[in-house]
């Protein structure tokens, strides 16, 4: 097992953002440091973790000898290729179109870049956000650097790579299916999927007939994912929900806490449920009453209906590609996954609207079960990250689903409902790799699963990839 990290005595060091953040303001090294060294680790690892869309080092750099103000002014950190940011191609994980930058920054952007981060360029995704797995026929996979012959997950696998990589602390993920906690998984790091409304969207996620992407970051610590949505929310705030507010510590309050290991679709693996068991007991240590459910509060449409609103996803790329794109537009170079989303809705368009509107009411059944319980817990993934080529792209549409079904059982429905939830790397498997852990509580509860992730980070360290890592480099 061979893992990469770029974690090196340079300005960056070990450091995560809020601590960067302290020595900027103290003197001790400046952006224009932490740029360059951020550049260096990039160059260092991408040629094997291939995470980099869009390069704008000489950007950054420049951007760093006068940060935009805010309080993570002049940490360096990287934007997934699926929002518009001016000046940057927006190529959405595929090459079947040629780039051309956005004119403007789309709302995520404005309110990110506002924060003070400097962005050195864009991260690699799956095609479109389809796959749980990066690994495009010509663009290539993107690795994981715990282990270079396994996935780095998906959506936002390269901002994921990176982060654990140690190459940027912190950086922008976004999730429709499971794309900020899936990587946050797979690669060792903590990923909040906020509420439904928390964070703006741009403008062509906004007019999904169900919004089921939420903006986010991956992060190496607790208090760097909590410190972002304090700062993006003193720029833009729903009035839907509370604050978020400042979240420093974990919550005194004991909780009631589901815990459930069977998806609709299948029983955790073994390895993972007993991993899932372990984090409950230890919940019951920290005096948390914990309750076990046989399976979460979804309906047997419920997969079927999901996969048909992504089928109608890929179905408007496909079919308005040229009016989207551009003329450049070419349908051969998609890939089977978003092909065969395609040919799934022209055939079940009939009943797209019951499944959009039973996707709809999901919410009404998790928000019966928050009555009764503060958070749930789930494994994030029912088994640990597989191998490089287990989701190849030029399979049959059948076998990648039927893969990605099997794997993806449980962060779906929380981009129904709208739910916050939280993947947190509380566990290891057998081979090495990191194994996430995810709670869910009721919209507009983030701080409790902040407060609770403080908990048990104190708890339960996260394991570091550059701690003991027998043939890393």
């Amino acid at each position: 097992m061979v893992r990469l990290h770029a974690f090196r005595d340079d300005a960056l060091g070990e450091d995560d953002a809020v601590r960067l953040v302290e020595r900027i303001r103290s003197g001790d090294v400046s952006a224009s440091e932490l740029i360059q060294a951020a550049v260096a680790r990039t160059e260092a690892v991408n040629p094997a973790l291939n995470g980099l869309a869009y390069e704008a080092f000489g950007r950054a750099r420049k951007q760093a000898s006068a940060p935009h103000p805010g309080f993570f002014a002049g940490v360096p950190t990287f934007i997934k290729d699926n929002v518009d940011v001016a000046g940057m191609p927006t190529m959405q994980g595929t090459d079947a179109w040629a780039p051309t930058p956005a004119h403007a920054d789309g709302e995520l952007a404005r309110v990110f870049l506002a924060t003070g981060l400097i962005p050195l360029g864009k991260t690699q995704l799956s095609e479109f956000g389809f796959s749980g797995a990066a690994e495009h026929p010509r663009i290539g996979p993107v690795r994981n650097p715990w282990n270079l012959d396994h996935t780095a997950g998906a959506s936002s696998s390269g901002s994921a790579a990176f982060v654990a990589a140690g190459v940027v602390p912190m950086a922008h993920a976004n999730d429709g299916g499971g794309s900020i906690r899936i990587p946050a998984s797979c690669n060792g790091l903590v990923g909040l999927k906020p509420s439904r409304g928390r964070m703006p969207l741009d403008k062509h996620m906004r007019h999904m007939p169900l919004r089921v992407v939420h903006n986010g970051v991956v992060s190496r610590s607790v208090r760097d994912t909590a410190a972002f949505y304090r700062e993006a929310e003193r720029i833009w705030r729903s009035r839907r929900f509370p604050p978020i507010g400042d979240v420093t510590h974990p919550g005194a309050q004991r909780l009631t806490i589901a815990v459930i290991t069977r998806s609709l679709f299948r029983e955790s693996g073994p390895e993972v449920r007993e991993l899932t068991l372990k984090t409950a007991a230890l919940l019951e240590e920290l005096g948390h009453r914990v309750q076990h459910l046989d399976s979460p509060p979804v309906p047997a449409t419920f997969a079927e209906d999901f996969l048909l609103y992504y089928g109608l996803l890929g179905f408007a790329v496909v079919r308005n590609g040229r009016r989207m794109f551009g003329d450049s537009f070419d349908r051969s170079r998609l890939d089977n996954l978003t092909l065969g989303f395609e040919r799934h809705a022209a055939r079940n368009m009939h009943r797209l609207p019951l499944a959009i509107a039973r996707l709809r009411a999901m919410r009404r059944r998790t928000a019966r079960l928050f009555r009764t319980y503060d958070a749930v817990l789930t494994p994030t993934l029912a088994d640990p990250p597989p191998a490089i080529g287990h989701f190849d792209p030029t399979a049959d549409y059948e076998q990648i689903i039927n893969r990605l079904v099997d794997w993806v059982a449980f962060t779906p429905l929380q981009n129904a409902t709208g739910d916050p939830a939280i993947s947190l790397p509380l566990a290891e498997s057998a081979g090495g790799l990191p194994v996430g852990m995810m709670f869910s509580a009721a919209q507009g509860r983030e701080r409790r699963l902040l407060e609770l992730a403080y908990e048990l980070e104190q708890a339960r360290p996260w394991r570091r990839i550059q701690d003991g890592a027998s043939g890393s480099r």
